[in-house]
């Protein structure tokens, strides 16, 4: 059998597309209108949106899931886990180099391919793409300046994230931007704040690979908080916080001005979760995976948050790491995060936001990425109980429209 049959047979299994597209297709059946595609490749899987722009809002076409374990993060660039700090490990090793993918690099036709069969699935009719980075690989700082002329902004920037970046700066993509109504007094001196992204040329020609061989026309690459900010928080400019449960890790990020300002990942996730379950149940990871719908569904019943202490506590202890650091950077002492929004595959698991509330006081919810996009009413059920999955191709696809 070929590489190609066992993607198909893959995806044939695990695809989950619109069953009723067609209704989807006849909203807008007679008027002409931008589409984008929403990708994001991520370690449990490819998901993927494709939203239309009718009367300047993002309208529901179609959308696919494809569900494949792939290598998409740099073990040697992990964050060390919250858990693995409670049990004092010692991480004080030298961080290797990065190993950027290269453009003959196998995982390039592998992801294409199974790409290309979940488009056919979903029927997807537009080829302009919005895809994400994968976090383990972005450079995510702010950075305090003085003020500054705006023709000078991009040089004193570039020479000051110089210093901080783990490669040469010539071998980095980099982007920036003022954080906006924040020009904030240090003593008497006035300065700003620029939320600086970077990350790797060779990455970015990896990802425009993939999605050449697919077919597609790359519009767009950015990273996962800003897809997440524009899906999950919009424009409310409150201090904020999304944690995103993701198979392989939880990524921490504190939102202000409807930006992503910090960003932190433990190597915790649902995989840690399937573990915990195998262990107590002696069952085997298809069975698991049935365990935990009936979990988030709440019919399940027989477990305590106790049994999911090796997934709760590091997630616990950095949710207050992170707002610890971010209170203490200089201008932020006097804000007060207003709320938590949890998204990802496992957010749905009742126990994380139970503890994650009993913890700290401010209202903790499960996020909806749907909420800033049409659809029709029907497919709200099935829409909610997939939501979490699908908040950062959400966010790509909305990038040119929203």
């Amino acid at each position: 059998m070929t590489k190609q049959r066992i993607s198909c047979s893959l995806v044939d299994i695990l695809v989950v597309y619109l069953k009723m597209w067609y209704n989807i297709f006849t909203m807008s059946l007679f008027s002409k209108s931008e589409s984008y595609l929403g990708v994001d490749i991520g370690s449990g899987g490819i998901k993927l949106v494709e939203l239309h722009k009718v009367k300047n809002r993002p309208e529901l076409w179609t959308y696919g899931i494809a569900e494949q374990s792939l290598d998409i993060h740099l073990p040697e660039f992990k964050e060390k886990s919250a858990e693995d700090l409670l049990l004092n490990k010692n991480f004080s090793e030298k961080k290797k180099e990065q190993n950027i993918p290269t453009l003959d690099d196998p995982r390039v036709t592998q992801y294409a391919e199974l790409l290309k069969v979940l488009l056919k699935k979903a029927k997807v009719t537009t080829t302009n793409t919005v895809a994400s980075l994968p976090v383990s690989y972005v450079f995510h700082a702010v950075v305090n300046l003085p003020v500054v002329e705006k023709n000078e902004l991009e040089h004193i920037v570039m020479a000051e994230i110089k210093k901080m970046l783990p490669r040469p700066i010539e071998e980095m993509q980099v982007v920036f931007q003022l954080i906006p109504s924040l020009e904030t007094e240090k003593g008497k001196e006035k300065f700003l704040r620029v939320l600086v992204t970077a990350a790797p040329r060779e990455l970015v020609a990896f990802y425009s690979a993939i999605f050449q061989k697919a077919g597609l026309q790359l519009k767009e690459l950015e990273t996962e908080p800003f897809a997440l900010v524009r899906s999950l928080v919009g424009r409310d400019t409150s201090t904020s916080m999304i944690v995103d449960v993701g198979a392989e890790r939880t990524s921490f990020f504190i939102t202000e001005q409807s930006l992503p300002i910090t960003h932190r990942s433990i190597t915790v996730g649902g995989n840690t979760v399937d573990a915990i379950l195998q262990r107590i149940l002696g069952l085997d990871k298809v069975a698991v995976q049935q365990i935990k719908v009936d979990l988030s569904r709440n019919i399940a019943n027989k477990f305590n948050s106790e049994d999911f202490s090796a997934f709760l506590n590091p997630i616990i202890k950095e949710i207050e790491y992170s707002f610890d650091l971010y209170l203490h950077q200089t201008g932020n002492e006097n804000k007060r995060p207003e709320k938590i929004i949890l998204t990802g595959g496992s957010a749905v698991l009742p126990f994380l936001q139970q503890e994650i509330q009993s913890k700290f006081p401010m209202r903790v919810f499960i996020g909806d990425p749907w909420a800033r996009v049409v659809y029709q009413e029907e497919l709200k059920k099935v829409l909610d109980s997939i939501g979490p999955r699908m908040a950062v191709a959400l966010g790509l696809g909305m990038r040119m429209i929203y």
